[in-house]
């Protein structure tokens, strides 16, 4: 009752929207007029902005469940608002689009880095290099007081979520922050552990004082401690590593007007990184969230369906070799346009490249 009609709203509000538009963003350039293929892409970005937020509605609300009642156990809406604007629907929102926001310019960026050490020094490369160096650098301090808000309503909503992400055993003040361990659920204690003292308490609680959940709090109820440990990590390493290669690459290309070899060299595999957090990001949320499919209220041994395990894993196995090679061939239809464009020297935008490679050899 409440799932289904928040993904009938997805479907009515942004799928039709993204089907339409679609076929003209990615085939009309140059054969529709710049205004029509302009706002094709503006509705398809609108109708995929849309799709994340219905699904980020139902999947917040499944993280912090309120807006209803249950009956003869069923949930049941009594308040539509409160379920779409959960109390974490907003952070996780805002979170996600940075997260797309930075993972685009990064792949611009490390398209472009790649262009310019092939000898590429055409405007179309400064442009694009430039648009996603600095989208980045921009957008990666934004991300990283929405994601330390974000952690704020976690601790507040999901604090074992939070002591699984510390890999916190004891409740406590004075909680270091650990950024090397091997959590040992069994022994209920980290083992090889590298900390900062204090440092969790002041991210969390803003003082060095500050008490932080501990895991024997939630004993029998809360997550996984490795995995979510782990992702959280890099996540977190990644966003640090963008931070420094993006500000870097900017003050390059500000200061200097130039972007240093080794720079760019770096710069190439980082096209990646936004997917690499991302993922990463949503293994410690949908982990986190674990003994429950629904916070409180539905745990994920009781929705288990009647299907064989092997039948689950085949179906997994099958879609990710799937997604696999959709992303190698994705990935190796890119690098081929970047390195066509920096052989031929084509001046125009990366799309007008696409456009030549599907129709006609690029100008020289």
């Amino acid at each position: 009752n409440i799932a289904g009609p928040l993904l009938a709203y997805e479907i009515l509000t942004a799928f039709f929207l993204e089907a339409a538009f679609l076929g003209i963003m990615l085939f009309g350039f140059r054969r529709v007029s710049n205004r029509t293929h302009t706002l094709a892409t503006v509705l398809v970005a609108g109708g995929t902005t849309l799709s994340a937020f219905w699904i980020i509605a139902l999947n917040s609300w499944m993280q912090t469940p309120v807006g209803f009642e249950m009956r003869n156990g069923v949930a049941h809406a009594t308040d539509w608002w409160a379920i779409v604007f959960n109390p974490s629907m907003p952070y996780r929102l805002v979170h996600m689009l940075l997260a797309s926001g930075l993972t685009v310019s990064f792949l611009i960026a490390g398209l472009s880095a790649l262009r310019y050490l092939y000898g590429d020094r055409s405007e179309s490369m400064w442009k694009a290099l430039r648009t996603g160096v600095f989208t980045a650098a921009i957008l990666i301090p934004i991300q990283i007081f929405a994601g330390d808000q974000h952690g704020l309503n976690t601790l507040e909503h999901q604090p074992q979520k939070i002591a699984a992400m510390e890999a916190n055993w004891n409740t406590g003040p004075n909680v270091p922050l650990v950024l090397f361990a091997l959590p040992d659920e069994a022994a209920r204690e980290n083992k090889f552990e590298v900390a900062i003292p204090d440092g969790a308490s002041l991210i969390l609680r803003h003082s060095a004082s500050g008490v932080v959940p501990g895991l024997n709090d939630f004993a029998g109820n809360h997550p996984p401690v490795f995995p979510v440990f782990w992702a959280f990590r890099i996540m977190v390493g990644t966003g640090v590593q963008m931070l420094v290669v993006s500000w870097s690459a900017a003050f390059f290309l500000k200061r200097r007007h130039t972007l240093p070899k080794p720079l760019a060299l770096v710069m190439v595999p980082m096209a990646l990184s936004g997917w690499l957090a991302t993922l990463a990001g949503w293994y410690t949320t949908e982990i986190g969230r674990q003994p429950w499919l629904v916070t409180g209220v539905l745990k994920t041994v009781d929705a288990v369906g009647p299907v064989a395990g092997s039948q689950v894993a085949l179906s997994l196995a099958v879609y990710l070799i799937l997604y696999a090679l959709l992303l190698i061939a994705y990935l190796g239809v890119l690098v081929y346009l970047a390195l066509k464009a920096a052989k031929d020297g084509d001046t125009s935008p990366l799309p007008g490249v696409l456009d030549a490679a599907l129709s006609q050899p690029a100008a020289k």
